[in-house]
């Protein structure tokens, strides 16, 4: 006769780890069945979303100002900035993103309202708006706002040539939040600015702006071309505008690994930039895509899927290098 007993018991688990950790997701829109994955449960563990007993992170030394820069597109910038952002702020931090990509992605994948005329961040740049009074509130967690991206932005560049000191609007416009916000006693703990896909002048203020530059690498050849432009230029910055610019963090993003070349580009991006290289890796995941077309990031969209547990392992260890001294993260490297 068939003993069944050790089936059923183990079937029994699995429903009582579903009821465990399907509330964590449910409020989110998670399908049970995305719940009842291994990844998910695991997810269940570490992610600790929003009223659900949730992790604070470690708040870095200073406010840490973060311009997310790859002059190649398709590299998964703008989805970097806004999940590592979400993430940040889910457990606790402040945290202000700023949209400088006319396109808008970074505001509408944070379900931001940023039709033209909306007061965003070309009022900071070119008409003397001021980052609090154009932020926007994120609608999934209080300890983050948005300073939005509008079509107004395209012309940009252009109208920047003829302004004095239009490399340093955004820096001003930074230093004068940051300066603001701490004797409010508010002073978020990370601004992160999310850069178009070039090198003109609306990345120039951004990396004038920051203090630390965040490059989003994906794991395919053509993403190795042009790194060494990007980087000529953050020298060139660091030499003549913005003297405590350094590359203190790079991720690698759409990861497949069924490929041997993903391997290759990741093994060169670690052998080139070192302890700089965050030690998880973003795949390539289909709910990391889904997730903008709801408003949403993966991380409140499907926070049980690979993307989002991989982001989320990003995020930490960003948070725990804040830890250091940025003087100390780049000299360990």
């Amino acid at each position: 006769m068939t003993d069944s007993s050790g089936p059923a018991r183990a079937e029994a688990a699995l429903v009582d780890v579903s009821r465990e950790t399907y509330p964590l997701f449910a409020e989110f829109g998670v399908s049970r069945e995305t719940s009842d994955t291994p990844i998910a449960r695991e997810a269940a563990q570490a992610v600790r979303v929003r009223n659900v007993g949730q992790e604070r992170w470690p708040r870095p030394v200073q406010p840490r100002v973060l311009a997310v820069a790859n002059q190649k597109g398709g590299v998964g910038k703008t989805t970097s900035a806004v999940n590592i952002a979400a993430a940040l702020a889910l457990h606790g931090l402040e945290v202000l993103l700023v949209d400088l990509d006319p396109q808008g992605n970074a505001s509408t994948a944070l379900g931001i309202e940023h039709p033209v005329g909306t007061p965003s961040s070309y009022g900071v740049l070119l008409a003397g708006s001021s980052l609090a009074e154009v932020a926007v509130a994120a609608p999934f967690a209080d300890t983050m706002s948005c300073v939005p991206a509008t079509l107004d932005l395209a012309g940009a560049d252009i109208e920047l040539t003829s302004q004095v000191a239009r490399e340093y609007r955004l820096q001003r416009a930074v230093r004068d939040y940051l300066a603001q916000a701490g004797d409010e006693g508010r002073a978020p703990d990370y601004v992160i600015i999310d850069c178009p896909p070039s090198l003109g002048l609306l990345t120039l203020n951004a990396l004038v702006a920051a203090r630390e530059v965040f490059i989003p690498i994906q794991c395919e050849y053509y993403a190795l071309e042009g790194l060494a432009q990007l980087l000529n230029t953050v020298e060139l910055v660091r030499a003549h505008l913005n003297p405590e610019l350094a590359v203190t963090t790079v991720l690698l993003t759409m990861y497949d690994s069924r490929t041997r070349l993903a391997d290759q580009v990741a093994a060169e991006v670690r052998r080139h930039f070192g302890d700089l290289v965050v030690n998880s890796v973003i795949p390539r995941n289909v709910r990391v895509s889904e997730a903008p077309g709801f408003g949403q990031t993966v991380m409140t969209y499907d926070a049980g899927s690979r993307g989002a547990l991989k982001y989320l392992q990003a995020a930490r260890e960003i948070a725990e290098r804040g830890r250091r001294p940025i003087e100390a993260a780049v000299s360990g490297r």
